[in-house]
């Protein structure tokens, strides 16, 4: 089972939604809300007050990430849930946006967050000489291999442990709560029925048949919306 497979089961999961925002630790907020997700467009708008569409707008409006934090966030998130053949990449699904808004909306995340980025810096000196984002992808995964099973992490990368628990927390749920993370989990929500009238075969069975002079007006699906109009003595006509 590849990452992604993890990652649906614990989100679809009857604990899913108290685990990805439990926290990780002392330094994460303590909250089990799924938060809203800024990325959703029309969908994501949802029932928000007008007290609520202010607050998301000036968060929006402030930025917390700077350049390099921003592209780093992009490499991690991206090696947490790659492009596959069933969906795009945390990056495609807008994951780095939503993170960004949810440091702001809840700011205890900010330092553990800000802190995790130094410490990726701090480790990948110490192994390799050179920042994170200098050294190659295979050596990044070796780092990420260090701190991503915590129950086979050494106590010496207890920090980094931390971080990438709340990272992978909230990659996974800016993903799976995105379209593009629906759409990965099979996802379609309520939609209306769609009749296209009783079955031929139904009909033949009881000697009926459908009016051929009106099948395509009154099981055209497309015109479901339509009003129907009938003239002065009673005939359908459009």
């Amino acid at each position: 089972m590849n990452r992604r497979e993890n990652l649906k089961l614990l989100f679809t999961g009857s604990l899913a939604s108290g685990f990805l925002f439990t926290g990780c630790g002392p330094e994460a907020p303590e909250t089990t809300e799924i938060p809203h997700n800024p990325t959703l467009g029309e969908f994501g708008s949802y029932g928000r007050t007008p007290e609520e569409i202010i607050y998301n707008e000036a968060l929006k409006s402030t930025t917390f990430f700077t350049d390099d934090e921003r592209k780093k966030l992009d490499v991690l998130v991206d090696i947490i849930i790659p492009a596959d053949a069933t969906s795009g990449s945390a990056t495609q699904a807008g994951v780095p946006d939503f993170i960004e808004f949810m440091m702001k909306d809840i700011p205890a995340y900010q330092t553990p967050m800000r802190g995790g980025l130094l410490w990726l810096d701090h480790k990948s000196d110490e192994l390799f000489g050179a920042k994170f984002m200098e050294i190659s992808e295979s050596q990044r995964i070796q780092i990420i291999d260090l701190i991503a099973y915590p129950d086979k992490a050494k106590a010496e990368n207890e920090g980094g442990v931390r971080f990438f628990n709340m990272l992978r927390n909230l990659t996974a749920t800016g993903f799976f709560t995105s379209e593009e993370g629906f759409k990965d989990l099979g996802y379609v929500g309520n939609r209306p029925n769609a009749w296209d009238g009783v079955p031929e075969e139904v009909l033949a069975k009881h000697g009926l048949q459908n009016d051929p002079k009106y099948k395509d007006v009154y099981l055209d699906i497309s015109t479901r919306g339509t009003i129907a109009q009938w003239d002065d003595e009673g005939n359908l006509i459009g």
